[in-house]
C-alpha cells in the first residue's frame, strides 16, 4: 500500500458508495414504515386505548436501555474473517423482513391480547432490526475517511434515505387509504388487511436493497482489524461513550430530531383531515416533504463544504424552526402543501448532517482512545432514538384525552381538538428542536478541532496499517 493510499483512506469509488446507499434505503423502508403507522394501527385499529399504548412503548424502551448499548458493543468486539460488521448485519436484516410482516397481524376483536402482542413484536421486531440498522450506519465513518470524503457519500446516502422514506410513505397507500381503523372488528379487520399486504411488500423490497447492498457495499478496512482485541467491555464502554463531549451534546439535540421525525407523520393524518380539510391520502403530504427534501440536498451539501459539521448543522436546526411555524395558520390544503414543501428545507438540512456529525464524534473518540468504536456510539445513539419514540407517545397521550380522543372519534372535532393537533404538530416539534441548537452551540468539535483530529489520525491509521502489514 502506498502512503498515498493510506492518507486517503483508500478512497471508495462511486459505484461502491451507491451500493452502500442501498443499504439506507432498507433501513429506512423498515424502520419509517413502523414509525410512521404502528402508533395509530394499534391506537385506532387494535387495542383503541391510548395509555396502553403509551405503556406498551414504555416496555419496550425499557427493553432498549439493554438491547442497544449491548448490540452495539457486541459488534464492536466482534473479530471475524468476514469482518465486524458484516455478519450482524446478515444475522439481523432476514429476521427484520419476517417481523416487517407480523407487526401487523395482531387479532383485532381481543384488546387485551392484542397489547400483549403489541409489547412482544415490536420488542423482536426492534431487537433484529436494531442488529442490522447500528451496523451498517457505523460503516459509514469507517468508509469514508475525512469531511470531503463523507460530505460527497452523503450526497447518494441521504438521497437514498429519502426514497425509503418515500417507499415507507407512499408504497402502502396502495393498498389502502383509510389510515386511521375505526368501527365494528370487521371493518378494522378490513383495514388491517391492507396493512398486512402492504407489509409484504415492503418486506420484499427491503430484503433486495439489503443484499445488494451485503453483496456490493460494503468495504470494512483493513486497519482496524485489530481494534476488537482492545475494545472494553460494555459498562466500561458506555462510561467512555458518554464522557466524550461532543456525543454528550449530540445525543441530546438527536433525541430532539427523531423527536420531529416521529411526532409529525404520527400527527399528520389528524392535522390534515381536521385542519387543512384533506379526507384521505394522507402520507401523499409526508411525500412532499421528502421530495421536496431531495431537491434541496445539493444545497446543503455546499452548506456543510463551506461551513463543516458545527454550523452547517446548527443551519439545518434554525431553517427547521422557521419551516414549522406556518403550521400555526393553516386552514386549507393549497397552505398545506405550501407548508410541506418548504418542511422539505429543514428535514433534507437535518437529515444531511446526521452522519457527518456523527462520524466526526467518532473520530475525536479514535483521536482520544486510539480504537474505533462505532457501534458504541450507533448502539446508544440507537436507544436515544427509541427514547424519543417514547416520548412522541407521550406527548400524544398527554394532549389527545384533553382534546376528548382517549379514544379516537373523528364525530368530536371543536376548536380545542383543532389547537391540540397545530399544538403536537407546531409547538412541540419547534420548541425540541430550539432547545437542540442552544445545546449545539456548544459541540467541541468546529473546524480548527477537526482538522487537529483528522491530522494525527492519518498517522495513526498509518500506523495500525504497518502492523498489520
Amino acid at each position: 500500500m502506498s502512503d498515498d493510499e493510506r492518507r486517503t483512506g483508500e478512497l471508495v469509488s462511486r459505484k461502491t458508495t451507491i451500493f452502500y446507499s442501498f443499504a439506507g434505503i432498507a433501513d429506512t423502508m423498515s424502520y419509517q414504515m413502523f414509525t410512521f403507522y404502528i402508533f395509530n394501527f394499534y391506537f385506532t385499529v387494535i387495542i383503541g386505548d391510548i395509555w396502553l399504548v403509551t405503556l406498551g412503548y414504555i416496555i419496550w424502551s425499557i427493553w432498549n436501555a439493554i438491547n442497544d448499548p449491548l448490540l452495539g458493543i457486541l459488534s464492536d468486539r466482534t473479530s471475524t474473517r468476514w469482518g465486524r460488521r458484516k455478519p450482524h448485519i446478515i444475522a439481523g436484516i432476514i429476521p427484520t423482513c419476517i417481523l416487517i410482516i407480523l407487526l401487523w397481524m395482531a387479532p383485532v376483536d381481543n384488546p387485551a391480547i392484542g397489547f400483549i402482542y403489541f409489547i412482544i413484536v415490536i420488542t423482536l421486531f426492534d431487537t433484529f432490526y436494531t442488529a442490522y440498522s447500528l451496523n451498517q450506519t457505523s460503516l459509514f465513518p469507517e468508509m469514508f475517511q475525512d469531511l470531503d470524503q463523507r460530505v460527497k457519500a452523503n450526497s447518494y446516502v441521504a438521497i437514498f434515505n429519502i426514497i425509503g422514506l418515500l417507499f415507507a410513505a407512499l408504497l402502502p397507500t396502495f393498498f389502502f387509504t383509510e389510515l386511521l381503523g375505526y368501527g365494528t372488528p370487521a371493518e378494522r379487520a378490513t383495514t388491517q388487511m391492507g396493512y398486512i399486504t402492504a407489509s409484504i411488500v415492503m418486506s420484499i423490497l427491503a430484503g433486495v436493497f439489503a443484499a445488494i447492498f451485503i453483496i456490493f457495499g460494503i468495504k470494512e478496512r483493513k486497519e482496524y482489524s485489530k481494534d476488537p482485541e482492545q475494545v472494553p467491555p460494555l459498562m466500561k464502554s458506555i462510561r467512555l461513550t458518554f464522557k466524550n463531549k461532543a456525543f454528550k451534546r449530540y445525543v441530546l439535540v438527536n433525541f430532539a430530531q427523531w423527536f420531529i421525525f416521529g411526532l409529525i407523520p404520527i400527527v399528520n393524518p389528524y392535522f390534515l383531515e381536521h385542519i387543512a380539510g384533506v379526507p384521505a391520502f394522507h402520507t401523499f403530504f409526508l411525500a412532499i416533504i421528502f421530495i421536496s427534501a431531495i431537491f434541496f440536498m445539493i444545497l446543503w451539501k455546499k452548506i456543510f463544504t463551506k461551513k463543516q459539521a458545527k454550523i452547517g448543522h446548527m443551519i439545518a436546526l434554525g431553517t427547521m424552526i422557521l419551516t414549522l411555524i406556518p403550521i400555526l395558520f393553516i386552514t386549507e390544503i393549497i397552505g398545506a402543501i405550501i407548508t410541506y414543501v418548504l418542511m422539505g428545507i429543514g428535514f433534507s438540512g437535518i437529515m444531511f448532517g446526521r452522519d457527518v456529525v456523527m462520524s466526526a464524534i467518532i473520530d475525536y473518540d479514535e483521536f482520544e482512545s486510539g480504537i474505533r468504536r462505532e457501534g458504541a456510539y450507533y448502539g446508544v445513539n440507537a436507544l436515544i432514538i427509541r427514547l424519543s419514540t417514547v416520548a412522541v407517545a407521550l406527548s400524544v397521550a398527554i394532549v389527545f384525552p384533553t382534546i376528548g380522543w382517549r379514544t379516537y372519534d373523528p364525530g368530536i372535532v371543536t376548536d380545542i381538538t383543532r389547537l391540540g393537533i397545530r399544538i403536537l404538530m407546531c409547538l412541540f416539534p419547534a420548541v425540541a428542536i430550539g432547545i437542540a441548537l442552544l445545546l449545539f452551540r456548544g459541540f467541541p468539535i468546529d473546524k480548527e478541532k477537526y482538522a487537529e483530529v483528522r491530522a494525527k489520525l492519518e498517522e495513526l491509521h498509518s500506523e495500525k496499517m504497518k502492523r498489520i502489514d
